[in-house]
């Protein structure tokens, strides 16, 4: 006979090893499971989803599980593989949430755009037509060429040219 604090018997407890069927599972294995699951859990809720779930998945599986030697490990190692999963599904979410999102710094957006105004300064009129209007605004060569009044060779090699002294310029800069 069950206590008042739901604890199961021995006697029932052997039965349900010995019983074949889910539903005498269920009613011998279901408080006591519950309990453990609200100490783990703390949140009589989700105790209950788990129980819930656990046994929902014993019972698909009931023709593959009663023929174990004592379900109640399956269907406790089914329930605590449920828990587990559940928390590290809610601390991936709980990452995904607190990962600060990435606000660019106002001053250093000021600072590289002011180094790349200097950077184009030391280039020649046509080079820096020439790089604005490709790289910075993303024209092709041909296009750019009818823009610039140029033609489309002249285009690319302007912008070579510009890459290439922007480039020197780097090196020797890294050589101080």
């Amino acid at each position: 006979m069950d206590d008042p604090a739901g604890a199961v018997s021995s006697d029932t407890v052997d039965m349900v090893i010995r019983s074949s069927t889910f539903e005498d599972l269920f009613e011998a294995e279901r408080p006591r499971l519950f309990r453990i699951l609200l100490l783990v859990t703390r949140d009589y809720a989700e105790a209950e989803e788990i129980m819930q779930e656990a046994f929902v998945r014993i019972w698909e599986r009931w023709d593959r599980v009663s023929g174990l030697e004592d379900p109640r490990g399956y269907l406790y190692r089914t329930a605590f593989n449920l828990h587990r999963s559940a928390a590290r599904r809610a601390l991936v979410a709980a990452r995904r949430i607190v990962r600060p999102a990435v606000v660019p710094d106002p001053y250093e957006e000021v600072a590289q755009r002011d180094e790349v105004l200097r950077e184009l300064a030391r280039l020649t009129p046509r080079q820096r037509a020439a790089v604005v209007v490709t790289e910075l605004l993303g024209y092709p060569s041909d296009e750019a060429a009818v823009m610039l009044g140029v033609r489309p060779g002249t285009v690319r090699t302007l912008t070579s040219q510009a890459r290439s002294a922007l480039a020197t310029r780097e090196i020797r800069s890294d050589d101080d």
